[in-house]
């Protein structure tokens, strides 16, 4: 079990430390580039950091509920691993959503050289991602201070 708490937390910080880092470093910096160079770079950086996070919330998922059952189920857990369930579960669905519709827009966009409509779908990921990232980091909070709660 040590292996899966390992694979679980260790994709954990990949995500949601990749999306702090897109968030909050990235995407301020690229603001200072004309669009077609701001839009491109953000379109392939997403391009690679996804494939990572789908890797990684496959193993989240996985190892999550390896854990869980593992342990005798989610009767045997208090609230904490149950919220964190969800909430893992709620970012899944919405980073689902980001690959699946706004960022093939941005693809798309990006190749067509129609700046205006990549950007418009970079915004939305922009603000999915910020979703993404707050819940992210109340799981993180949930899973710490609920550890060892009856």
């Amino acid at each position: 079990m040590r292996i899966a708490v390992w694979l679980h937390l260790l994709s954990t910080i990949v995500w949601v430390g990749g999306m702090f880092f897109a968030h909050v470093a990235l995407r301020p910096a690229a603001q200072q580039l004309p669009p077609p160079q701001r839009l491109a770079l953000m379109a392939a950086t997403l391009a690679t950091f996804f494939r990572w996070v789908g890797a990684a919330v496959a193993i989240i998922i996985v190892t999550g509920f390896m854990m869980i059952f593992g342990a005798g189920g989610f009767a045997r857990f208090g609230a904490h691993v149950h919220a964190m369930s969800a909430l893992g579960l709620l970012m899944a669905a919405i980073y689902g959503f980001i690959v699946a519709v706004p960022y093939p827009r941005v693809r798309a966009g990006v190749d067509a050289g129609q700046w205006e409509a990549a950007g418009a779908a970079l915004a939305q990921v922009r603000r999915l991602v910020g979703i993404n990232l707050i819940l992210g980091l109340v799981t993180v909070t949930v899973a710490v201070l609920g550890h060892g709660v009856v």
